[in-house]
């Protein structure tokens, strides 16, 4: 079955950087686009990064464009964000997704979240 398992979040200074990790399992990861979304508290859920199977096209919220890159490891089912210059408004719940077929079905499939902190 599909399994998806962020990491990498903390405590970061404003300023600061973090790596965020996503692994993968389940389907065949090359295949399709990874997603990176974000979720701050009273928030809707909005759209950070996302990356195509190929890692040769990714596309930026603007208020990340130039600051965070979405990058993949194909030979090892992760897909990687690079959190740089962080914000206190950066803050929130960071979550990777996959919409993957299944069978007939398109499903979409999301990981617990990892806590990314900007404080000082």
């Amino acid at each position: 079955q599909v399994q998806i398992v962020e990491s990498g979040g903390g405590l970061a200074q404003p300023g600061g950087s973090l790596r965020l990790s996503c692994a993968a399992s389940g389907f065949t990861f090359s295949a399709y686009a990874m997603r990176w979304y974000r979720q701050a508290p009273g928030k809707e859920r909005e759209l950070v990064a996302g990356i195509s199977g190929a890692g040769d096209n990714t596309n930026y919220a603007d208020s990340v464009q130039g600051r965070f890159t979405i990058s993949r490891d194909n030979a090892k089912n992760t897909v990687y964000l690079q959190t740089n210059s962080l914000k206190p408004e950066d803050t929130a719940v960071y979550y990777c997704y996959a919409r993957v077929i299944d069978g007939l079905l398109l499903k979409d499939y999301w990981g617990q979240g990892t806590q990314v902190t900007v404080s000082s």
